[in-house]
């Protein structure tokens, strides 16, 4: 059973509240495949990361997104990366490096 949008975006939404400076990469797969280059296509300030991902989920897109930090001081997350999709989902890729992924979470595309 996949969660409810809510429940797939809360602890985006917590995140934010906890951690108001950490900023929200988007990634978008084109034909079936991740971009060679891990720059995000947008930044997003920490308030606007579930709002804009609802949005897209809401519209039918598939979605992973994964809480990331440096290795050395796990305890500050850094990032929240959205991975968007449409149609059949390529595997989501592997943080890029040095940092570590602390959380990930993945909605299939309707």
């Amino acid at each position: 059973m996949t969660d409810s949008i809510e429940d797939f975006l809360a602890p985006l939404a917590r995140l934010a509240e906890d951690a108001p400076g950490i900023e929200g990469l988007v990634i978008w797969a084109e034909d079936g495949a991740w971009p060679a280059s891990d720059t995000p296509t947008e930044a997003l300030e920490a308030e606007e990361i579930a709002f804009y991902a609802e949005g897209l989920l809401l519209e039918g897109f598939g979605m992973a997104w994964d809480i990331l930090a440096l290795p050395d001081d796990p305890e500050e997350q850094l990032a929240v990366r959205l991975m968007v999709w449409q149609g059949a989902a390529p595997p989501p890729p592997a943080a890029p490096k040095p940092w570590i992924t602390l959380d990930r979470k993945e909605r299939p595309a309707r």
